[in-house]
């Protein structure tokens, strides 16, 4: 489900293991001069797709380590690609040999003018210094960048026929792609294209992920689901049989012929595909594992190879109540060498950080917690690495030299993310970064130095080279306030825990208006996501101006994150377990009671606002409670038994099961109670969140007698994108807010 309002957030990521660097770490909205004078906004300049003022600061360092660990700095201009390196002692950059003019290379490869430059752009931002093939697509056909002998050339010939998802082999000697649903193979050297899979068809993925299985557990946007072996010789693959899956049809009614989308998505309780993993060679033989749950409805949650060759997989059932992590000694069978369990569900992990000295490095939320556990060489747990009442986020490496493991946590800042080290036995925890906030890091390769980009609620964005006991060698970007910014009427910004009912300590953020006057009433825009481990409450720097102009408008904005969104390790979000909307309403409503308490907030004049689950949340609030007077509803969720099968069993179980939860979490059931005036607002092709929520629920309204204001979306998906929808959504929320609150 998508985390991110598409048009008010903060900064918000769906729960991953491995977080990317944030876009506003490379550039930064700002205003210009037009400001001077009196510091106003207006919406025009923040939404209007001819008016709006945005520049671009200047970008971040590009510096990455490559496979010699040296550092390289790297410049693309018109097309042209320079790389450095650079000494980082003393910062003097010397110029590699340049890997040519990329539009020079297209152009003469015969790609149009235009796609040359576009690709030019693309790939210059993917060139190392060690790597010289690089795979790209043009008009539906692979080509390969061959820098090494400066040249470009098509490896495929079927221009109707678009291979997808190409990954290189680890000796750069093959290709494997996919066709439709069915892998293919083409070898580098001669073109020469072979079919390694088939049965691929309509309803048999073959190498590719289906939608739940991209949405929820690999990752939304990837849809590979094969790996090479690290001897190039074998494909281990994910096969997914979707025919028992329900399709949902989405009507294309904003085109003539309309334009129907049908997917196969399963909802809660409906069948799920059927997964199994084979393995294939390079002449196409293909071997398939054996199931290890015969009978039972499985997920297969990681598919992979070991250092050394062997296949690996974690699985769970159906529910998440647990997850094995199952080795391969041959193709066909395996055994179990761990299983995870919870008092609630098990969320998909990672796989093992493997030890060349033998055994690994496994994570685990087992403990309500997520850290590192040592296991020896036969799979034997020795000890926890780490330990506490915060969790651990990303694991960078493990610098088996110095044996300690490298890694980012929330021990220090429950909304931030700092860098550690600890030995392997657990001893000499040290954190790294001294700034308070949320570090991004690459460490080079043998762990002697890292590079840092960081920022704060207050501080932007930041990025120095430093060593490996984390001390500043040199601070390479500080993006600083544009001075033009200063000339706004900025809001006053606070950062506040907000006890609940229990003394749970809730992060808060408040946007209170320049001229902030504490014997004054003000009306409130609150803004939530509020599902589980999914925080909008980050100490990190945001450009996002929308608040400031509803607090120049004389609003104060509000964003509480409910106990179970704090991200405050799983422990924090599992009485919430078959109990969706319940404990999430009842911690926003001992929030609302700390702001009635502040004096200054005008409790008969709280709006509330979200989207995805968000949108559930507000209007579960509205329907169950009196608390709000109006409510922004942006694609709700409205009754979990409308939603994806893997997200809502995870955290809800079956409906069968759970007839209770269901019932109570649903906004459906209780339209009858709404109160206050809600805006719902949906994409008409949202094949995340359908719009069947929306139209079943303003079916009940209309059932109810009750009222409800609609904007629809047409040929938009979970969130309106692009200039004129978004100007049309945000014109539609600020008269609704000025109108109703």
């Amino acid at each position: 489900m998508n985390t991110v309002d598409p048009i008010d957030h903060i900064t918000l990521n769906k729960k991953t293991m491995s977080p990317k660097i944030p876009s506003f770490l490379a550039s930064l909205l700002f205003v210009s001069s037009a400001f001077a004078g009196n510091g106003k906004l207006s919406l025009e300049m923040l939404y209007h797709p001819t008016e709006k003022v945005k520049f671009d600061a200047k970008p971040m360092t590009r510096l990455s380590w490559d496979k010699q660990n040296r550092l390289i700095e790297s410049q693309v201009k018109d097309g042209n690609v320079q790389l450095f390196v650079v000494n980082p002692t003393t910062w003097e950059k010397q110029a590699l040999a340049a890997d040519g003019n990329l539009i020079g290379l297209l152009k003469a490869a015969g790609i149009e003018d235009k796609e040359a430059d576009k690709l030019s752009e693309k790939l210059g931002k993917e060139i190392t210094p060690e790597v010289k093939s690089y795979l790209f697509t043009y008009k539906n056909d692979l080509w390969l960048l061959d820098l090494q002998n400066a040249k470009a050339r098509a490896l495929t010939n079927t221009p109707d026929i678009a291979e997808d998802e190409a990954i290189l082999s680890p000796d750069f000697k093959s290709v494997a792609y996919l066709k439709g649903n069915d892998i293919y193979l083409t070898d580098v050297a001669t073109a020469t294209e072979k079919r390694l899979t088939t049965g691929g068809s309509e309803t048999v993925f073959n190498g590719r992920l289906d939608w739940v299985y991209q949405e929820e557990l690999y990752g939304r946007g990837t849809f590979r689901a094969f790996r090479w072996s690290p001897d190039s010789k074998q494909i281990a693959f994910l096969s997914l049989d979707e025919t028992k899956v329900p399709v949902y049809t989405l009507s294309g009614d904003f085109a003539q012929p309309i334009k129907v989308n049908n997917t196969r998505y399963p909802k809660a309780g409906d069948p799920n595909p059927i997964a199994k993993i084979g393995v294939v060679d390079l002449l196409a033989n293909v071997t398939w594992a054996n199931d290890p749950y015969p009978g039972q409805e499985t997920l297969i949650v990681q598919v992979d190879w070991t250092p050394d060759g062997k296949l690996i997989a974690a699985w769970q059932d159906r529910v998440q109540t647990w997850l094995d992590l199952r080795l391969y000694e041959n193709t066909l069978n395996s055994k179990v060498i761990l299983r995870e369990t919870s008092p609630a569900w098990t969320e998909r992990l990672p796989l093992p950080h493997y030890l060349k000295s033998g055994g690994f490095v496994w994570e685990s939320s087992r403990t309500g917690h997520h850290h590192l556990y040592r296991y020896d060489k036969n799979y034997q747990l020795v000890k926890a690495i780490t330990k506490g009442d915060w969790d651990v986020r990303t694991v960078y490496g493990i610098d088996e030299e110095k044996s300690r493991v490298l890694f980012s946590a929330g021990e220090r800042n429950p909304i931030g993310i700092d860098v550690y080290s600890t030995n392997l036995n657990g001893n000499n925890f040290t954190r790294l970064s001294a700034e308070s906030g949320s570090h991004y890091v690459r460490w080079n390769n043998t762990y002697t130095q890292y590079l840092d980009s960081w920022s704060n609620l207050k501080q932007t964005p930041k990025q120095a080279l430093f060593s490996d006991a984390g001390v500043q060698m040199k601070l390479v970007d500080d993006v600083g306030i544009p001075e033009k910014m200063k000339d706004l009427e900025l809001a006053t910004m606070t950062q506040q825990q907000v006890k609940s009912r229990d003394g749970f300590l809730m992060e808060s953020l408040l946007f209170l208006p320049a001229n902030f006057d504490a014997k004054k009433k003000y009306p409130v825009y609150q803004t939530l996501y509020a599902g589980p481990m999914a925080p909008q409450v980050v100490d990190r720097w945001s450009s996002n101006l929308y608040y400031h102009f509803l607090a120049q408008q004389g609003y104060v904005v509000w964003v509480l994150d409910n106990r179970s969104a704090s991200d405050k390790g799983v422990v924090s979000a599992w009485p919430i377990h078959k109990k969706l909307g319940q404990l999430e309403l009842q911690d926003q409503l001992d929030g609302l009671e700390w702001l009635r308490q502040q004096g200054w907030a005008d409790m008969d004049r709280i709006a509330l606002n979200g989207w995805s689950y968000g949108g559930y949340m507000t209007s579960y609030a509205m329907t169950h409670s009196k608390a709000w007077k109006i409510g922004f509803v942006g694609a709700p969720v409205t009754d979990y038994r409308l939603y994806d099968s893997i997200y809502t069993e995870r955290y809800m179980g079956l409906p069968k099961d759970n007839l209770e939860g269901y019932d109570k979490g649903s906004v459906l059931k209780a339209a009858k109670n709404l109160s206050g005036k809600i805006l719902i607002m949906h994409g008409t092709m949202d094949d995340n969140v359908h719009p069947q929520n929306s139209i079943m629920l303003i079916d009940e309204l209309i059932n109810a007698g009750k009222e409800y204001s609609l904007q629809l979306y047409p040929n938009q998906g979970h969130g309106p994108r692009g200039d004129w929808p978004i100007w049309s959504l945000q014109k539609a929320k600020w008269e609704f807010l000025k109108t109703n609150l």
